[in-house]
C-alpha cells in the first residue's frame, strides 16, 4: 500500500478530490458509548451538496444499546416509550481528513444533536466538549496525547470471531518489549498503520513492542484535547481495519488474558489561552506550579468516583492487578510506574501522566473525568500529599481504586463531583450502561466455569 502524506483536508480541497473522481465516499462518523465509530457513509457529492451544512440522521438507539447492539432498557434519552427518533449527525469540519486504506474514502467526525439544534448532552464528545468550556472559562486549554495499546493475531477477524476466539496465535511467541526483531515480523502492518494514519492527519511519532505476546505500541504527538480524542478514534477504528487488509486481527481488550493488560496511558497538560506554561515554577516543590499541585490533588480526590470513566466494562478492572505495570492505588508519584498518577516531564513539557485507563477506555469520557477532577482541585485549592516514593502497590495509606464494574458504578452515581460536573441525565445515563452490562454478565456461564465444573464438581 502508498498512502499520501494529507493533512485533514479543507473544503476546496474535498471539493476537488470528488470532482476528480478522487474521493467518491465520505463517512460521517461519531464514537459511541464503547468508543467505536458509528454512522454513515455518504456519496462524496450529496455531502457536499447538502450533509456538510444540514446534517444526517441516525437512529437514538445508537446511544442506548449494549455492545452487541441490542436495545436495552433504562436509558433517558432513548427507547420503545420515546419511539427511537433520530439525532442529527453535525460534521465537524474542522476533522475532516482521508483515510488512505479505504480507496476513495474521507471521513468526518460529527457532533450528535436533536432535531432543534440543542446538543446531546449523554453524547461523548459532548460531555469531553462541556469540560473544555469549564477549563476555557479560566484561560486554560488542556494538550493531551493517549499511548494505545493492542495484541496482534495471525487469525483474520471473522477467523477469530468463528473460533469463539479461541487458539489464536499472537504475533510474537515472547514478551517483546522494546524489542526490534521479534517486532520486524509485524513491521509490514505496523509500517501500514502508521503510514494510515499518518494519511489522515496525525502525527505518528514512534512504535515499540510491548511485554505481551503481539502486543505492541503505536506513539502519535500530542495535541489539544479534542483534536487527540478525534484522532484516538480515528486511529483505533483504522488500525482494525488496516490488520483486516493484512488477515490479521488485533485487540485493545484491556485485559485478554493472563499477562500484562492493554493499557491506554493518557498525558495531561496544562497551558494558558495565551499558550504559556502553567503547570511549572521553578520555585514549587519538584518544579511544580501551585495550580498543577492543586490539579493533581483533584484527580486523586476524584479518582474513585470517576473510575466509571477510566474502566467502562468488566474486563477493565481484570487489568488492575498488583505488579503489573497497571496501578491498584489512588497515589502519585515522579516518574513513578506503580502509581495510578506519574508525573513527568521538565519545564513546559512537565504533564502527569493517568495510567489508570486500558485500552478499551471511551478517550472522550477519560479525558473529561481528567478534567472534572482536576478543576475540582484547583477550585478549591487542594494540595496533594508528598509524592510516593518506592512501590505503590505494597505501601499502606492510600485508597485502592474499584476493583469491579459494579463498585464503581456505585461510586459514580453517588458522586456530588459526577453530578456537578456532568450532570444527572449524564450520571443516570452510564450508571444505567454499566448496569445492562454488569447484568450480561452476571446472566453468563463461561468456560471458566464448564472447565471448573462439568466433571470435577
Amino acid at each position: 500500500m502508498t498512502y499520501p502524506d494529507a493533512a485533514p483536508l479543507s473544503w476546496s480541497e474535498l471539493e476537488q478530490l470528488v470532482a476528480g473522481g478522487d474521493v467518491d465516499t465520505v463517512i460521517v462518523a461519531f464514537t459511541d458509548m464503547q468508543g467505536r465509530l458509528a454512522g454513515k457513509r455518504v456519496a462524496g457529492r450529496f455531502f457536499l451538496e447538502g450533509v456538510a451544512a444540514h446534517g444526517a440522521e441516525c437512529c437514538s438507539y445508537l446511544l442506548a444499546v449494549d455492545v452487541d447492539l441490542n436495545t436495552v432498557p433504562g436509558f433517558a434519552v432513548s427507547s420503545w416509550e420515546t419511539g427511537y427518533g433520530d439525532m442529527v449527525m453535525r460534521p465537524d469540519l474542522n476533522t475532516l481528513r482521508l483515510t488512505p486504506w479505504l480507496p476513495g474514502t474521507a471521513l468526518v467526525i460529527a457532533d450528535l444533536a436533536w432535531a432543534d439544534g440543542s446538543p446531546v448532552d449523554v453524547a461523548p464528545r459532548s460531555i469531553l466538549r462541556r469540560q473544555l468550556h469549564r477549563l476555557g472559562e479560566r484561560s486554560l486549554v488542556a494538550d493531551v496525547a493517549t499511548e494505545l495499546e493492542f495484541i496482534v493475531f495471525d487469525q483474520p477477524y471473522r477467523q477469530a470471531w468463528a473460533s469463539g476466539y479461541r487458539g489464536l496465535t499472537p504475533a510474537s511467541d515472547y514478551n517483546i518489549d522494546y524489542a526490534i526483531a521479534a517486532s520486524s515480523r509485524m513491521e509490514p502492518l505496523l509500517r501500514d498503520i502508521r503510514l494510515g494514519m499518518q494519511g489522515a492527519g496525525l502525527r505518528v511519532e514512534s512504535v515499540k513492542g510491548e511485554c505481551n505476546k503481539g502486543q505492541q505500541e503505536i506513539g502519535f504527538r500530542y495535541d489539544e484535547a479534542l483534536v487527540t480524542c478525534d484522532n484516538h478514534a480515528v486511529y483505533k477504528n483504522g488500525a482494525k481495519e488496516i490488520a483486516d487488509l493484512h488477515g490479521k486481527s488485533l485487540t485493545f481488550m484491556a485485559k485478554y488474558d493472563e499477562r500484562e493488560g492493554n493499557s491506554c496511558h493518557i498525558h495531561f497538560s496544562l497551558r494558558g489561552a495565551d499558550g504559556s506554561a502553567v503547570l511549572t515554577d521553578s520555585a514549587g516543590p519538584h518544579g511544580m506550579s501551585a495550580l498543577f499541585r492543586s490539579f493533581i490533588a483533584g484527580q486523586l480526590a476524584a479518582m474513585r468516583e470517576l473510575t466509571l470513566f477510566f474502566a467502562p466494562n468488566i474486563n477493565s478492572y481484570k487489568r488492575f492487578a498488583d505488579s503489573s505495570f497497571a496501578p491498584t492505588t489512588v497515589a502519585w508519584g515522579l516518574d513513578n510506574r506503580t502509581c495510578a498518577l506519574r508525573v513527568v516531564g521538565h519545564g513546559s513539557n512537565l504533564r502527569v501522566e493517568c495510567r489508570v485507563p486500558g485500552g478499551d477506555v471511551n478517550q472522550y469520557l477519560a479525558v473529561a473525568a481528567l478534567i472534572a477532577g482536576g478543576l475540582y482541585g484547583i477550585d478549591r485549592g487542594l494540595d496533594p500529599a508528598e509524592p510516593c516514593t518506592g512501590n505503590a502497590y505494597q505501601q499502606a495509606g492510600f485508597d485502592r481504586l474499584p476493583t469491579t464494574l459494579a463498585e464503581a458504578a456505585v461510586a459514580f452515581e453517588a458522586s456530588v463531583l459526577a453530578r456537578e460536573a456532568f450532570g444527572d441525565d449524564v450520571v443516570a445515563h452510564y450508571v444505567n450502561n454499566a448496569r445492562v452490562e454488569q447484568a450480561a454478565f452476571d446472566a453468563a456461564v463461561t468456560d471458566w466455569e464448564r472447565m471448573r465444573g462439568f466433571e470435577r464438581l
